[in-house]
């Protein structure tokens, strides 16, 4: 922005103001200013804000104090911005199912759900979108979240996490900020679930502790394959407390069955237009015909003593703890088996916060956390409209609950008897405490001063970050730098796209210099200076994904593509190699009616040819005459679905007939590239993407 263009608009800006203080009856007098032509910051009382980063805690890596006013202001003004619907996390699929521990942690735990080996629990699991609205797409870059609702016979559990270990920042305070940030921008109302803007990436670039975050937002971790195909984290460090009253600390991790699988991101955009309810189809058809998707429940357990050893905070939610420093022991597993009968009274109005726990569960003194535990009651308060809302039968627990509690909107039960406060002596039947109920845990507080600080053991924000970037592979990095470089593509701001890169150099240099290629500059603005010292720590290859990859094509699903006159004999042995894998197939043709096969007998068509690409397909097989191999290389929705397949790196089986369509296509033979009647080797290469074939098909930074 040019002097004169700074000038014009300070002038507009203040002229605004002035004329906002005018109407609010101020006589035109501002506000006192906090620096330059930026009028000071404050409550909605006028109050003024001195510090507007940290919330109050009672010492530096002490709780926070209910009696920051200014959080809760801004906490509670925020959670009830819309109504009804979500503010973040819009647009969600979900399940039924069951958890069943497998070893009991009564060592470390009172919580009947985690020491009663062998028991099923029910449980309600969520996975949703965070910037998009409720009718957004399915497939964006964008973190997704993993609520599960335990329903124990303690009363109910929720595990309210992300398929992301770690946050954009560490303090619950931002909360507000980051989303108003990512989300809509205000004047003009787009974009719509997506990041790549100014005022998301301004925001970013002012955080430097945001930076770890931001490479596994950029990473192929949030454009997933499916919802099945991908792991589950708590975030936080929380405390398991045992029969004798002694913590321990506790992450929790969920692994799928199935393994971790990604999109390429031309693939997951072109999904967003072809099937925006992707990844809802998916799971939901997935468990309508019994392949039921199944997660291991894992923990990170480690004493305070222990975590004292760390190189990082681990209350510091910008921060993971590498498996390879606390191993991960898997204690159950959840299968989900059942689809909603209801989405609105189900999916909608289930209502989570992760300050519902059991007794042995309890919290630890990261600062995201604790405001969490305030900020989602008040959330379903404005969403749901009555503290009734653990009445709904998706909320309720499923375990006998009795309280004091009383009247309110929406009222469902009836409650008896003339006594409703406690302690009574008027009715026999009335509610006691126990003392078998919860405890908190009585943690020894810090030494310190109350005030709004941060503990300098929060200052180190590009050790992770490198950490890791520099624990995945060759193609996942370059994923990542190619994913900023497009999202930085959207920044109008030139100072703030240098910015950003300049904080990728104090990641790691490398990758600036790719990003700053790919964005056209001469070279990367230099780093910012660290807080802290930055420590090269050992790569993680657990962070990865193309890395822990199974060898497997069970979950998958794969497209025969035929017309009149193919080999149905042959269409059958690719489908029974396909199935007995464990993949699923469906017939695609140019009619919906399917396709005459070359001994005269019809073959049904699961997908229309134009209305089903092969992005919706792990891998694609053509099985073809030469006539209809002729034909199709002239019509383009054919054309697509080979090049797309080739271009995402899909196995692809062809047989003779088919030639003439890849060569339409401009498919050059590769591993991948296999025969038709090879169905063996067919199957060998669908279970992966071929990496190899990448710098073939796109330039990459």
């Amino acid at each position: 922005m040019s002097n004169h263009d700074s000038k014009s608009t300070n002038a507009r800006n203040a002229a605004n103001a002035g004329k906002a203080a005018e109407q609010a009856g101020q006589g035109g007098e501002l506000h006192q200013r906090a620096s330059g032509s930026h009028p000071a910051l404050t409550t909605n009382q006028g109050v003024p804000v001195s510090d507007n980063q940290n919330s109050l805690r009672a010492t530096p890596k002490g709780p926070t104090l209910m009696e920051d006013f200014i959080l809760r202001e801004k906490i509670t003004h925020f959670d009830h911005e819309r109504i009804p619907e979500r503010i973040v996390h819009a647009r969600g699929s979900a399940a039924h199912g069951y958890f069943e521990l497998s070893a009991s942690l009564s060592q470390y735990t009172t919580a009947k759900v985690l020491t009663e080996a062998g028991k099923k629990t029910p449980v309600f699991a969520r996975f949703s979108t965070v910037a998009g609205g409720a009718g957004s797409v399915d497939t964006p870059r964008d973190v997704r979240g993993f609520a599960v609702k335990f329903y124990t016979v303690e009363g109910n559990w929720d595990m309210v996490g992300n398929n992301v270990p770690v946050f954009f920042i560490q303090d619950a305070m931002k909360f507000p900020d980051l989303v108003h940030s990512v989300k809509m921008e205000p004047d003009r109302g787009y974009p719509q679930a997506a990041s790549a803007h100014d005022t998301f990436w301004d925001f970013i670039s002012l955080m430097p502790e945001a930076m770890h975050m931001v490479l596994w937002a950029m990473s192929d971790r949030t454009i997933p394959r499916s919802l099945r195909m991908m792991e589950g984290f708590a975030v936080h460090s929380f405390r398991l407390v045992n029969a004798e009253g002694k913590s321990t600390f506790v992450k929790f991790h969920w692994r799928p069955k199935l393994g971790l699988q990604a999109t390429v991101w031309d693939e997951a955009v072109k999904l967003a237009g072809a099937d925006p309810d992707f990844h809802r189809r998916d799971l939901r058809e997935a468990i309508a015909k019994g392949d039921f998707p199944e997660w291991e429940l894992a923990v990170q357990l480690f004493s305070e003593a222990e975590a004292e050893k760390f190189p990082f905070d681990h209350l510091d939610a910008t921060k993971l703890i590498p498996e390879e420093l606390v191993p991960l022991k898997v204690v159950g597993r959840m299968v989900l088996d059942r689809n909603p009968d209801n989405f609105f009274a189900e999916t909608e109005q289930v209502a989570f916060c992760p300050a519902h726990v059991v007794p042995g569960i309890d919290f630890s003194n990261d600062p995201l956390l604790q405001g969490r535990l305030m900020s989602y009651i008040d959330t379903q308060l404005s969403r749901l409209g009555t503290p009734n809302f653990h009445q709904l039968p998706i909320n309720a627990p499923k375990c006998p609950f009795h309280n004091m509690q009383r009247d309110a909107k929406m009222q469902m039960q009836v409650p008896k008897g003339r006594v409703n406060y406690e302690p009574s002596s008027l009715q026999d039947d009335a509610p006691r405490e126990t003392a078998d109920g919860f405890h908190s845990f009585a943690a020894p507080a810090d030494d310190g001063a109350k005030g709004r600080v941060r503990a300098e053991s929060f200052a180190d924000h590009y050790s992770q970050a490198r950490l890791f970037y520099r624990s995945q592979t060759a193609h996942e990095q370059a994923h990542i730098a190619a994913a900023l470089v497009f999202e930085l593509s959207k920044v109008e701001t030139a100072s703030v796209r240098e910015r950003v890169v300049g904080h990728l150099g104090a990641v790691d240099p490398d990758l600036a210099k790719r990003v700053a290629g790919g964005m056209g500059m001469d070279a990367a603005p230099p780093a910012p200076a660290a807080a802290a010292p930055v420590i090269d720590m050992p790569p993680s290859p657990a962070l990865q994904i193309i890395g822990k990859m199974k060898d497997t094509l069970a979950g998958r699903a794969v497209g025969i593509l035929v017309d009149d006159g193919s080999d149905g004999e042959l269409v059958a042995k690719l489908r029974d190699a396909v199935e007995k894998a464990g993949a699923g197939v469906k017939i695609v043709a140019p009619k919906l009616g399917g396709a005459t096969l070359k001994d005269g007998k019809k073959l049904k068509a699961d997908g229309q040819l134009a209305g089903t690409p092969s992005i919706v397909f792990d891998a694609v097989a053509l099985v073809l005459s030469d006539e209809a191999g002729k034909r199709l290389g002239k019509e383009a929705a054919a054309v697509d679905f080979v090049r797309d397949a080739f271009g995402h790196l899909k196995a692809i089986a062809a047989d003779a007939g088919a030639q003439a369509l890849l060569q339409a296509a401009g498919v050059q033979p590769d591993p991948g590239v296999v025969g038709a009647s090879d169905c063996n080797g067919f199957v060998a290469a669908a279970k992966t993407r071929q990496w190899a074939r990448e710098p073939k098909v796109r330039a990459l930074p």
